[in-house]
């Protein structure tokens, strides 16, 4: 067994099948194809379905050792250089988009001023699309809606954030500044769908009062949510922050009584200690929000600018 055979099999789960694994490896199909036989014979499996280039339960398990072995060999130069006073690498960061309006630009000026030897690659998705990227080692942490239920992920809260209506202002909601959830459930609105974090939270509240929500269209996505009630096609239930943005004058925003906060916070894996370089990001996370988070609408902060976020 060897890396060649290891990043071989990495590609071909990532790109299902072997074609596409080999040009990602600029290299040819045949020598991938021999890595991944070589490696079937060593450990007596088959890893790789060739019907389909999907992974068989034995190849996905020796895919995730693989993972956390590639990415440890990535981390020895930026932890050497660190030693030296010297911090610098790449860091693969994922953020839902909400967040990432306001938290990326401020968090890349302060990383530039701090650690200019760190180059930040930023990944815009909701936490449904995130959490793959961090389990398979694709992106090394992510701001995303907690709690998680995933057991080899860790997290640390950052803020806690109220949730509102965005009401277009044609809309019988919009006379009001604040409403019961009780008045909430006898209109249609726009909802993230079932199954998600943030639903899931919303129809605990909603059943704790005794009503059931209904949605006139559910979307994973807390900007397109937001999009759609700007445009006039509903009120929609987001996050404070998907309206602190100047948007026109055609919608307003509404507090609703008895609605639960979300929790938004880093994750990352339990099963690699991070390289100089996350690290880096991680402490200029922690001031970034501490230091401009309660300057966002509804947001409350609960991390310190001095947390160490991986021993929080």
């Amino acid at each position: 067994m060897d890396l060649r055979q290891l990043n071989a099999l990495i590609a071909v789960s990532e790109h299902r099948s072997f074609s596409a694994a080999a040009r990602s490896l600029h290299t040819v199909q045949s020598n991938v194809s021999t890595h991944v036989a070589r490696l079937e014979r060593e450990l007596d499996a088959v890893l790789v379905d060739r019907r389909t280039g999907e992974m068989t339960d034995e190849g996905a398990a020796v895919v995730l050792r693989a993972l956390r072995i590639r990415a440890e060999l990535q981390a020895i130069p930026a932890d050497v250089s660190a030693l030296r006073d010297d911090i610098r690498g790449t860091v693969r960061f994922g953020i839902i988009g909400t967040t990432g309006r306001w938290l990326v630009p401020e968090l890349l000026t302060a990383l530039k001023q701090s650690f200019p030897g760190v180059h930040l690659v930023v990944v815009d998705a909701t936490t449904t699309g995130l959490l793959p990227q961090l389990q398979s080692g694709q992106l090394t942490m992510a701001v995303l809606n907690l709690p998680l239920q995933e057991p080899e992920l860790a997290s640390v809260p950052l803020f806690d954030e109220e949730r509102i209506l965005i009401v277009p202002a044609d809309h019988p909601l919009a006379e009001n500044d604040r409403i019961p959830l009780t008045e909430l459930a006898r209109h249609q609105i726009v909802l993230p769908p079932e199954g998600t974090q943030f639903r899931n939270e919303v129809d605990e509240a909603a059943a704790e009062a005794g009503v059931v929500l209904s949605a006139r269209a559910e979307l994973d996505g807390m900007r397109l949510l937001a999009s759609l009630a700007f445009q006039g096609f509903a009120p929609a239930l987001v996050p404070a922050t998907a309206a602190s943005s100047d948007n026109g004058d055609g919608w307003t925003t509404v507090h609703i009584d008895g609605m639960s906060t979300r929790s938004v916070g880093l994750a990352y894996r339990r099963w690699t200690t991070l390289p100089a370089p996350a690290r880096a990001v991680q402490q200029v996370i922690a001031q970034v929000v501490a230091a401009r988070g309660e300057l966002q609408p509804g947001l409350h902060v609960t991390v310190s600018p001095d947390d160490d976020l991986e021993t929080v």
